[in-house]
């Protein structure tokens, strides 16, 4: 969940989904719409995902969760820097991490220039990692190297005075600060338009459809998109919603529907009273809209 995420937005969201799922099993046997109802608004739902599919993995064929770096690579969405943390809590063993915030203390400490995003600083990165791990207490060592990142090591306003390891701070000796990590070159990202159908039956009930297992809100539900091809009257036009993605800029115009004029897809979706959907997996923009639609009487 603190991937791309600071923790003060995800300590509730753990603490229900910590609630719902106490042990790796239950977790296991979860439905995928449940963990994404518990993830829904949080965003990066491929994380729910990959977590999801990593608990029914290591369910079904270990017998204790894998406590080895090589091991847990294997699973789904853990990349080097996770499976090292990991591993490094798990056995004490001292490994590299690379995380945002241990990015940033290496980039400082070392005086490694320009943007770590790129591959080759990366490298870099990772070599200056190596080179400053411990030998013993591995468990203790990368938890304070992410803690350093978190609080004295921060973006802006770094408290260096109090840093422990400041006296051979590249950065700080040579007054360059706010020159590490280097920035990533800034680009405005595209936009893109589209209208979403309120279709509300009689009853009260919308339809939902769900999405694809991967990409954009992969697996979660939403409202159907309106196309070229819909002959559809409209009967209300909500207020424009604006939703940023890393990538690109969303520009949703939500509009309620005539019922009897639209088709559904029974395959791919269905109807749900209020009730039903808010236990499901939406993400953020489409459940503010069904909250909307919630107000407006039915005629």
């Amino acid at each position: 969940m603190l991937q791309q995420t600071q923790v003060k937005t995800v300590i509730p969201y753990y603490l229900a989904f910590m609630q719902q799922f106490p042990a790796l099993p239950i977790l296991a046997a979860a439905s995928l719409d449940e963990v994404l109802a518990l993830w829904s608004g949080l965003g990066y739902y491929a994380r729910a995902r990959n977590l999801h599919k990593a608990a029914q993995i290591t369910h079904r064929i270990a017998t204790a969760f894998p406590d080895s770096a090589a091991e847990l690579l294997e699973l789904p969405g853990i990349g080097r820097s996770t499976a090292n943390a990991i591993a490094s809590q798990a056995s004490n063993t001292p490994l590299a991490i690379l995380d945002g915030n241990a990015k940033r203390v290496f980039a400082r400490h070392a005086g490694i220039p320009d943007w770590p995003g790129k591959a080759t600083v990366q490298n870099k990165l990772w070599q200056a990692a190596q080179d400053r791990l411990t030998k013993v207490n591995g468990a203790a060592y990368t938890q304070a190297i992410m803690d350093l990142g978190a609080s004295l090591c921060s973006r802006s306003q770094p408290d260096c005075e109090h840093c422990p390891v400041n006296a051979d701070c590249y950065a700080l000796q040579e007054n360059r600060v706010a020159e590490f990590p280097g920035r990533k070159v800034a680009k405005k990202n595209p936009e893109q338009f589209k209208q979403l159908l309120i279709n509300r039956d009689s009853q009260g009930r919308i339809y939902l459809q769900k999405r694809p297992p991967t990409g954009i809100w992969g697996g979660l539900w939403s409202l159907p998109e309106h196309t070229e091809q819909d002959a559809i009257n409209f009967e209300l036009q909500l207020p424009l919603l604006i939703h940023d993605f890393s990538h690109f800029r969303l520009h949703i115009t939500p509009l309620l529907v005539d019922h009897k004029q639209m088709q559904v897809n029974e395959a791919q979706g269905s109807y749900f009273a209020t009730k039903d959907w808010r236990k499901l997996g939406l993400p953020a923009p489409i459940r503010q809209i069904l909250e909307q639609s919630v107000k407006i009487p039915i005629q």
